[in-house]
């Protein structure tokens, strides 16, 4: 790569190789897909860890930048045309070096496969440590200048929980499924669900429910006024596919709401 950061060029190149599945985000709203996560697989669909396990400290780069342009790749390939759906991308804050710099790779991508920006979502994830808050501040700025929705992952589970929140104010959260788990019967997990959920809405950002596996869960967090959901109650993330959705649960839910389902 001509040009850039000293750090976009130095990244060692990756020793192994990966690809995408893709777990869909249900709108209740609009009942309807809202966008598609894209999550790392082994190449014959093995689990993220046999590949973040491989990741080393001067790959970080390489395999951050990779991630995205094959998310991009494969869903260009796979999402239907003129649906309006966001495709959301995990990234690592600690290994972007200058943010316009870093996302020349993103753009190219995007450009090469006709892909909208404004359909690109980034998660950074609570469970990684900012050591620069400063530097995540220009990194959002710039995502935003881009047209990207920005995300807060795994919110409740890990290292700043509500001070991320207060300092970074990102389009939206996605609440850790550690924190939804049993929580049809538990009070406190419902109150604090509620309270974050309230939160959110007085500073215009979207929550999400990831993780959501029963009926009784999703029953009590739409309670709370969260509209977004993602877990397997509605579909298990599909290797290098679009996975089916439970139309049980879309159907269930449309009721609910009294709309009907496409």
């Amino acid at each position: 790569m001509s040009g850039g950061c000293e750090g976009c060029r130095s990244g060692e190149a990756l020793d192994f190789d990966f690809s995408m599945a893709f777990q869909p985000i249900f709108d209740v709203r609009e009942s309807r897909v809202w966008g598609y996560e894209a999550l790392i697989r082994g190449l014959a669909g093995e689990g993220a860890y046999s590949i973040l396990s491989k990741v080393n400290d001067t790959q970080k780069y390489r395999f951050d930048q990779l991630c995205r342009t094959k998310a991009i790749e494969l869903a260009a390939r796979l999402f239907p045309h003129g649906e309006n759906l966001r495709l959301s991308i995990n990234f690592l804050p600690n290994a972007v070096y200058e943010p316009a710099a870093c996302l020349r790779a993103t753009l190219l991508a995007a450009r090469r496969h006709a892909f909208p920006l404004n359909a690109l979502m980034f998660e950074f994830t609570e469970s990684e440590e900012i050591v620069d808050t400063g530097h995540l501040q220009r990194i959002l700025a710039e995502y935003r200048r881009q047209g990207f929705v920005t995300a807060l992952d795994d919110f409740g589970a890990g290292y700043a929980g509500l001070g991320l929140l207060v300092d970074f104010q990102p389009d939206l959260i996605k609440l850790d499924m550690k924190l939804l788990r049993g929580i049809d019967t538990s009070y406190p997990r419902q109150v604090v669900v509620a309270t974050i959920a309230a939160a959110a809405r007085a500073l215009n950002i979207e929550v999400l429910a990831e993780g959501v596996e029963t009926e009784a869960e999703f029953t009590i967090l739409q309670t709370a006024g969260i509209h977004l959901f993602q877990g397997y109650y509605f579909a298990r993330p599909a290797f290098e596919a679009l996975p089916q959705l439970n139309l049980r649960s879309a159907h269930d839910m449309a009721a609910q709401l009294g709309v009907q389902v496409c």
